[in-house]
């Protein structure tokens, strides 16, 4: 076990994989196929709601039916309920490509020609298929659906371009059509009764009757490449949605068989699923792309509009950096996007704004593509400055110019940086000083200018006087890093040479060389250490105030992709061509740890809190997340979970992480995978050494513990109650310790008044205490040695309520000659106070164990004060508590000096 472990996979949203919709109430869901496990989105928002299991293989086909998804990878087919599977298919000896929910059956179709008939019913109990279909040598069937109404038949499609209609339940064929000379790529039932529309490869689409295999209507664009996807209205509305692997999604009207409109561009890549949801005008599509979008046809020339989508990066991402505290990732990709991933909620990712790309698109005649902007390969972000003006700044694939951004509104900037606009060459590196006013620019010609964010001017260039260039470099800037103060500007060149620079005067400072072509840098800004990569594969770390050489680290095979420092700059963690992430503590000047995967990581960003570890890897169009286990796991060193020198092969985070999955209760089918469940954190038992943990309570509930005499009083009424002017008719009664109501008695029966006072003086007399929910809960836990039951009862209970269980144990009597041990006010007492031995010397729920305690010596520190063995229990609380503040407070006393140094200064 490595220190940092898979945790899951964002930004995949579908593949190739056709999708499966279905209705449960009055919602709509949608399944996807995210590569080796599935998603649900509830199509209200679409709000990811359910995760499926990791699968050995990639999802080939997908089918689901209630609370069940089948899912098809190899030759198997994967049976999950919900979140778990529960049963596994294997009868197939091809690979699986279609699914086809039949009844209570589900057929399979292999590419050999294997048709399975399974029985989801019973799925424990029946494990093999209960029926199989051969079907012909030079039939490789492509498509499989069931026309509405036709009892037990399915229709098939070929790659050889025939249509077959099959019996299931013979298992005989009963008809084949006349083919179209093409290839059948899909096939849906339409409302019409004996109608299907069939899609070729040849960019026609047939609407034909299977009854008299007569065609009713057909339709082409050729122009857009083979139909891969086809879809009915049922809204009342004759429309057929069918998609190809140009991207664009055709509408045509069924009446006037002729085009009724078309989505241009609707994705940037073949249509890999479309279909119109059940009585509503909304057409749901999805791509190639890693993009699912819904359209909907409300305006008046009934043309569709983009209601809501959900997607992420078509090409793999090229740098990644986590921003607000490690809540999000900042990823630009080959797609030429710049986005921005919730690692909390998946709802909140979305792609930055190139303001207005459709419109200009559509007004140029133009395809996004070349509207966006080219590639990210370097950028820089600083949160100081994110409510003033633009806060990042990025660099393009072979642009003379960098592009500012604003986070706060999700949008590119109004200004455009231009170093040099005498002898533009591209920009290949850039910085934002720790201020958040100024972006430092690098260009392949060695030159080097500072720009105000604010007002997009230029302040001034940096040229190295001394070797009398006109530039900074002589050769290409690979990097560029400021510090903490504004004090000094580092810049790095290919050629070798590292250059400390004065920030504001831009003058030359010193200089080392490095001794070979230098690829990447990366500056911590706290300890001042600058590490560089060279083509030798050697990470060397620099003192820039020292301008010496103080680590060196080796061991790397192939070219150096990325690195970055920890937040504490203790670590420096380093990928590879080579496939491994290597660990370096930079103190201790060795390897700690290194893990192998199989693809080869490209970036890779530590989080603040050094809790997460996010990285790209090759051809691969998601962000990758790893946990810091060490970090959650209550070590006191890191060393027990680093592999030091040897490296360990860990397969690479998926979708489905080990938490994710169902989170839906009997209530419901589907729930929100976004609503956390607090409770496994409230009542987690790992502890932190030498830490406290707080109870997580709101303030009020154990403030009000120390306060409840004040706000007694407080609340205390001015004056008594009045008796009303007219009391209404009541019968006299007397009070009872009983409970029951006892009428006064007239004046002449004092036999029954005598009777009355007796069971009084009687009932008084009763010296047992009654036994609370309280007090049960107390004592069966000090039995079992086990306080977090009653840690969570009393967490539940108000503050005034808490305060009368604890003064139903006072003693009221302590001149009583009765012996201690059959006192149960006493014994309870004793409890209590181990109760809080327990708790303070595990250090959780601190703030409100405390108020607890001192509530519970106002009321019971005369009886602990007299009584010689609660004063031994006592005694002991008090060094537990004694012991624990003290290592509390050797934490605090460091930023108590500093706090006092300053606050006595004069400044």
């Amino acid at each position: 076990m490595g220190i940092f472990e898979p945790f899951r996979a964002i930004g995949y949203i579908t593949t190739n994989v056709p999708f499966s919709v279905q209705r449960l109430g009055t919602e709509t869901f949608v399944t996807v196929s995210v590569g080796k496990a599935f998603q649900v989105y509830n199509c209200a928002k679409l709000s990811l709601v359910l995760v499926g299991p990791q699968l050995p293989k990639k999802i080939r086909a997908l089918a689901s039916y209630r609370e069940y998804t089948f899912a098809a990878y190899g030759s198997d087919i994967a049976v999950v309920k919900r979140a778990h599977q529960v049963a596994t298919w294997s009868g197939h000896s091809a690979k699986v490509n279609q699914l086809l929910i039949f009844g209570e059956h589900v057929l399979s179709v292999d590419v050999e020609g294997n048709i399975f008939i399974w029985q989801f019913k019973g799925i424990d109990k029946n494990p093999a298929p209960i029926g199989h279909i051969k079907l012909e040598d030079e039939f490789s069937p492509s498509c499989i659906m069931h026309p509405d109404t036709y009892l037990n038949k399915v229709v098939l499609g070929s790659q050889e371009g025939a249509l077959q209609l099959w019996n299931i339940s013979t298992k005989k064929k009963i008809h084949e059509f006349k083919g179209w000379g093409s290839s059948i790529t899909c096939c849906v039932s339409s409302p019409a009764l004996d109608v299907i529309a069939v899609g070729c490869a040849d960019g026609k689409i047939h609407v034909h009757n299977i009854r008299y295999d007569e065609e009713v209507a057909s339709f082409s664009h050729s122009t857009r490449g083979a139909v891969n996807a086809l879809s009915f209205s049922t809204d009342g509305q004759p429309l057929l949605a069918s998609g190809g692997s140009s991207g664009v999604i055709s509408i045509w009207n069924l009446e006037k068989r002729r085009l009724h409109s078309v989505i241009k561009e609707a994705h940037d890549s073949s249509i890999v699923s479309l279909q119109f949801f059940a009585n509503e005008p909304v057409l749901m599509s999805s791509s190639a792309d890693n993009s699912m979008k819904m359209w909907i046809f409300d305006t008046s020339d009934g043309e569709p509009r983009l209601l809501r989508f959900r997607s992420g990066h078509s090409a793999p991402p090229l740098c990644i950096k986590f921003y607000a505290n490690g809540r999000h990732i900042l990823s630009a990709g080959q797609d030429r996007a710049f986005r921005l991933f919730s690692v909390v909620q998946d709802q909140q990712s979305r792609e930055l704004s190139q303001r207005h790309v459709s419109k200009r698109a559509k007004k140029l005649k133009l395809k996004k593509e070349e509207i966006k902007l080219k590639p990210v390969i370097a950028f820089d972000v600083a949160e100081i400055r994110e409510r003033d003006w633009c806060n990042v700044v990025t660099c393009h694939m072979d642009t003379p110019r960098a592009y500012v951004w604003r986070l706060q509104n999700f949008v590119l900037g109004e200004h455009i940086l231009t170093p040099c606009p005498e002898n533009p060459t591209p920009v290949k590196a850039c910085a934002i000083s720790a201020c958040g006013n100024f972006a430092v620019l690098g260009t392949a010609g060695g030159w080097i200018e500072r720009f105000n964010l604010q007002s997009g001017i230029s302040r001034g260039n940096y040229v190295d006087a001394l070797e009398g260039e006109s530039a900074a470099h002589n050769g290409e800037v690979i990097g560029i890093a400021c510090d903490a103060t504004n004090t000094i500007m580092i810049s790095a060149g290919y050629h070798g040479d590292v250059k400390v620079w004065d920030f504001k005067c831009r003058q030359l400072k010193y200089k080392w060389k490095v001794g070979c072509s230098l690829v990447k840098i990366v500056f911590h800004r706290s300890n001042g250490l600058l590490a560089t990569v060279a083509d030798d594969l050697v990470i060397r770390l620099f003192d820039v105030i020292a301008q010496r050489l103080v680590r060196k680290f080796e061991g790397h095979s192939d070219r150096i992709t990325d690195m970055c420092f920890s937040e504490d700059g203790k670590w420096l963690l380093t990928s590879s061509m080579d496939g491994t992430l290597r660990i370096w503590d930079v103190i201790l000047a060795r390897q700690i740890d290194a893990i192998q995967v199989d693809l080869s990581i490209t970036a890779l960003s530590l989080s603040p809190n050094m809790d997460i570890l996010a990285t790209s890897h090759v051809d691969q169009n998601g962000v990758y997340l790893w946990v810091n286990q060490a970090m959650f796991s209550g070590a006191a060193s890191f060393a027990s979970y680093g592999s030091g020198k040897e490296i360990v092969n860990v397969k690479m985070p998926s979708a489905a992480s080990e938490k994710d999955g169902d989170k839906s209760d009997n209530r419901t089918i589907f729930e929100p995978l976004e609503s956390s469940d607090t409770s496994q954190f409230l009542n987690s038992s790992h502890q932190i050494p030498d830490l406290v943990t707080l109870s997580l309570l709101p303030k009020s509930q154990w403030q009000s513990l120390i306060n409840l005499d004040i706000i007694k009083a407080r609340n205390k009424p001015i004056e008594p109650p009045k008796k009303p002017e007219k009391a209404p008719f009541f019968l006299p009664s007397i009070p009872s310790l009983s409970g029951e109501i006892l009428f006064k008695p007239s004046e002449g029966t004092n036999e029954e008044s005598n009777a009355q006072n007796t069971r009084l003086e009687e009932s008084s007399k009763k010296t047992d205490l009654p036994v609370s929910k309280f007090l049960q809960i107390l004592k069966s836990c000090a039995e079992k040695e086990n306080f977090a039951p009653f840690t969570n009862h009393i967490k539940s209970l108000s503050p005034s309520i808490l305060d009368m269980e604890l003064r139903m144990l006072q003693i009221i009597d302590d001149d009583d000659e009765q012996e201690p041990e059959k006192r149960q006010e006493l014994h309870f007492i004793e409890l209590l106070l181990d109760y809080f031995i327990h708790e303070i010397s595990c250090r959780s729920n601190f703030e409100y164990i405390q108020a607890l305690i001192r509530l519970f010596l106002k009321i019971h520190g005369e009886t602990v004060r007299r009584q010689s063995k609660l004063q031994e229990k006592a005694r002991k609380l008090l060094e537990v508590q004694s012991a624990v503040w003290q290592k509390i407070d050797k934490l605090f006393q460091n930023t108590r000096c500093v706090i006092t140094f300053l606050s006595n200064s004069q400044l």
